[in-house]
């Protein structure tokens, strides 16, 4: 896929990074992502992805519009209290970068053989959910059709990144889970303070871009903690569970 000379405009800060330049912007034109969740996470990802030149956004979500969700998803305003999430970040997307392709879907994301095939048509897919249970189920998804996953995660005030590619002895995301114990809740129950979504979702969004490009040093099995109380990032390495229940 060549790019317009509108294009090279366009993303000419992104093409004069050492070692980017225009074939890896041209990688994220022909780049196709599954961003399942447009909440606080997902609107931040999908506004970065958009901007930055990926050519297809394909947005999950089935839920509308709360004045709740206002202060951490960045897409939508107080007149779309009510309106579906996917529909007003998809005219929002629009207004950014009329370029990038975004396809919408209300349905819940889950263990379905149309999922399983949407799956295997994308590039890439970024988990944005904020129940235990969701990622899961989206991490299983991703396994069985060796599609990327981005998945991450912030409460209260702490966040989450981790990134599966499916090499040889590489985690997935059940091998970590299980560590997790029982579900403690989601923001609703646990609060979260906004600005740490737009922290984690950008993360989300460059790893995306990192592993689109193979641009950067590889991130097998890294776990990135933030706790935003003490200023801090800690990465851990994650291995895999000779025991786990889906990828042993």
């Amino acid at each position: 896929m060549s790019l317009s000379d509108h294009a090279l405009l366009r993303y000419d800060r992104q093409i004069a990074l050492k070692d980017f330049d225009i074939d890896k912007q041209q990688q994220l034109a022909a780049a196709k992502v599954i961003i399942v969740g447009m909440g606080g996470l997902g609107c931040v990802v999908a506004t970065y992805l958009a901007s930055s030149g990926i050519g297809q956004l394909t947005l999950v979500d089935p839920d509308t519009v709360s004045l709740s969700n206002l202060p951490r998803q960045i897409l939508f305003t107080e007149t779309d209290c009510g309106k579906a999430k996917v529909e007003v970040a998809k005219q929002q997307l629009a207004l950014r970068n009329p370029d990038c392709q975004v396809i919408i879907s209300q349905q819940a994301f889950g263990k379905s053989s149309e999922w399983l095939a949407r799956c295997a048509e994308h590039n890439m897919v970024i988990d944005c959910t904020d129940q235990l249970s969701s990622r899961q189920q989206i991490n299983h998804l991703c396994f069985t059709t060796s599609t990327p996953l981005v998945s991450g995660a912030a409460i209260r005030m702490e966040g989450c990144v981790i990134s599966f590619t499916w090499q040889k002895d590489e985690p997935c995301y059940e091998c970590l889970s299980h560590f997790f114990g029982e579900p403690v809740g989601s923001c609703v129950e646990n609060g979260v303070m906004a600005p740490l979504t737009g922290i984690i979702g950008s993360l989300q969004a460059m790893e995306a871009i990192r592993h689109l490009t193979q641009y950067g040093s590889e991130t097998k099995g890294r776990y990135l903690l933030y706790d935003a109380m003490n200023f801090s990032f800690t990465p851990l390495k994650v291995k895999r569970n000779p025991d786990c229940r889906l990828c042993a």
